[in-house]
């Protein structure tokens, strides 16, 4: 009988060990991946909430290493080498860590991707540092967060909101020397990519007439394309000829509308307009 009873309030035991409750996480984790460049940015971090506290200055002291978040280390992992200020960065796994000051905050890159208390903060696996000034938030923000703005061919900011207070850590890469060889690359093979080259020449600043030339043998291997009709239209307009650009955009707009395309009626009627200005000049 006892063997019996024992064996009932073992079996009972166990059944509330296993009868673990599920609950939301107080700080839910968050990983955002960005594409950048020519290859792509991965942050993971936990996101606590305010819940009536004041975080900097009280939860979140100033001036003492902070791991950027809740729970876990706050990670950045980049595929390809980029640069954060002035210095090169390896491609890798790498942890965002924080100096908070009221005036500014002192970013840094580390080579610890697991430092989730200041006592395990070991400046020495320093990357890098950076000091950004810390802006007012035009809306005070209830959950931390972390993500990408400004983003451009080779540049983008890493952005820090809480409370009402906003820091941005700027990160480049260098995309040119690579797409400019790739560009060389495909102008001897032989199917050139003609659009695709003339765009990056026509927005990233490089010879206009060499995009023009460009575009004019993309339109004549696809002439009922109507988005490269556009193309052509602007970097026309782009080199002060408005005629062609005229001439051009006209076209597009008839192509467009023949493939039910409004958004690109829409862009040529805006050109349209720019174009007439600068005839009036």
């Amino acid at each position: 009988m006892k063997k019996i009873l024992f064996l009932i309030a073992a079996s009972g035991t166990m059944l509330l060990a296993d009868a673990q409750i599920k609950v939301p996480a107080a700080s839910t984790a968050q990983t955002v991946k960005q594409d950048f460049g020519l290859g792509n940015i991965e942050l993971s971090y936990s996101r606590p909430n305010m819940k009536g506290r004041k975080v900097y200055g009280d939860l979140v002291p100033y001036d003492k290493v902070w791991r950027t978040g809740a729970n876990g280390a706050t990670t950045l992992t980049f595929s390809d080498e980029v640069t954060i200020g002035n210095t090169k960065i390896a491609p890798g796994k790498y942890g965002l860590l924080s100096i908070p000051g009221k005036k500014e905050w002192t970013l840094i890159i580390s080579k610890q991707t697991n430092v989730t208390s200041p006592s395990a903060y070991k400046q020495d696996m320093d990357v890098v540092r950076v000091v950004a000034p810390a802006k007012k938030s035009k809306q005070k923000n209830e959950t931390f967060d972390i993500g990408f703005g400004n983003i451009k061919d080779n540049s983008c900011d890493v952005e820090i909101s809480w409370e009402n207070t906003m820091v941005s850590l700027p990160i480049t890469t260098n995309v040119d020397d690579r797409i400019m060889a790739s560009i060389d690359k495909s102008m001897s093979s032989d199917k050139p990519g003609y659009a695709q080259a003339a765009s990056y020449y026509m927005n990233n600043g490089k010879d206009l007439n060499k995009a023009l030339g460009w575009y004019e043998k993309a339109v004549a291997a696809q002439p009922e394309a109507f988005w490269l009709q556009y193309q052509l239209a602007s970097c026309y307009a782009k080199l002060g000829r408005t005629n062609e650009a005229t001439t051009a955009s006209k076209k597009s707009t008839e192509l467009a509308q023949k493939a039910g395309n409004p958004d690109y009626v829409a862009l040529n009627e805006k050109l349209m307009k720019e174009l007439s200005k600068a005839k009036k000049r």
